[in-house]
């Protein structure tokens, strides 16, 4: 079994453990939650050293970190309901990573709806290049990178374009930016570019709001997404036109591209999503309030007064 097939099995064995728990009315779920949780935080645990390959560093520490909050999850959990309890947001959490998980996972097993997504993104960034007279640029034809680092046509692609699971070099499927003549920028797009990732864990985060009303939710999600779109659409933008323009500068080793896509980029988007939460909590209060409910365990606990 190759390490792309016990992703699979890890990811479909958390998502149906998830899943069930999460919106069956069943009583006792503490092992199927406990077994849910270990097993998709090791899907992601399993990504780090892909990261690693990448010398991202935000990324490395965020995929490292799912396997010991899986498990500490799980832990919680277990020990809330083996006490004839079940703590709403803890409930509301596993909601969350589940409705988040089903549609990025979907998408990046299947490489049609990849490449679209990919192109999508290609696309926009360099439209509003071109549209701002900031660079005269083109979206080349999509591609896929193999693990050996080969590279050939999506078109020419040996794999199931309907479900792949094989392991694929760095850029995996990818869009190539060029210049008006053809000429590569030495730039490209690929899935992580299209803020995918952070879209969906707000999607997740609003559709598991079960005692919320949906026109609320409605609302948070009409608000979220294309925000999280036009800012992606201007981040790529920036990639691009300072790593054509500044090529050559370094800081420490680290050249702009890097320096632009692996931090500044990083940053501000977390910056971001930081401030959209924000603005959540004001439509939406039981998210806020699950969020606090959650860091329960890591505050430190009040002293009675009472002797």
């Amino acid at each position: 079994m190759s390490i792309e097939e016990l992703r699979l099995v890890f990811a479909l064995l958390g998502l149906a453990t998830l899943g069930y728990s999460f919106h069956s009315k069943m009583d006792n779920k503490a092992l199927i939650s406990s077994i849910g949780w270990i097993s998709i935080c090791t899907y992601f645990f399993l990504d780090t050293p892909h990261y690693i390959e990448l010398a991202d560093p935000v990324l490395i520490l965020m995929s490292a970190a799912t396997l010991p909050i899986g498990i500490a999850a799980g832990f919680w959990e277990f020990n809330t309901q083996k006490r004839g309890k079940e703590k709403p947001a803890l409930h509301w959490l596993k909601g969350a990573v589940f409705w988040s998980a089903l549609p990025y996972l979907t998408i990046s097993w299947i490489p049609y709806l990849s490449v679209a997504l990919v192109w999508f993104t290609a696309v926009q960034a360099v439209f509003f290049l071109k549209i701002s007279g900031i660079a005269d640029l083109q979206v080349g034809p999509a591609q896929v990178e193999y693990f050996d680092g080969s590279t050939t046509p999506f078109s020419e692609f040996t794999g199931n374009p309907w479900l792949y699971l094989e392991p694929l070099g760095e850029g995996g499927f990818f869009v190539p930016i060029t210049y008006a003549d053809g000429s590569p920028t030495g730039v490209s797009i690929i899935l992580a570019c299209s803020a995918l990732q952070s879209m969906i864990v707000f999607v997740g985060a609003l559709i598991a709001l079960k005692n919320s009303p949906w026109k609320l939710r409605a609302r948070g999600l009409l608000i979220t997404l294309p925000l999280i779109h036009i800012l992606n659409v201007f981040r790529n933008a920036g990639i691009i036109y300072l790593d054509m323009t500044y090529r050559d500068w370094q800081w420490l080793g680290i050249g702009m591209f890097d320096f632009a896509h692996s931090y500044a980029a990083k940053v501000g988007s977390l910056f971001a999503m930081f401030l959209i939460a924000i603005v959540l909590f004001e439509i939406l209060p039981e998210l806020h309030n699950n969020i606090l409910r959650l860091m329960d365990p890591l505050l430190p606990k009040k002293r009675s007064n009472v002797s």
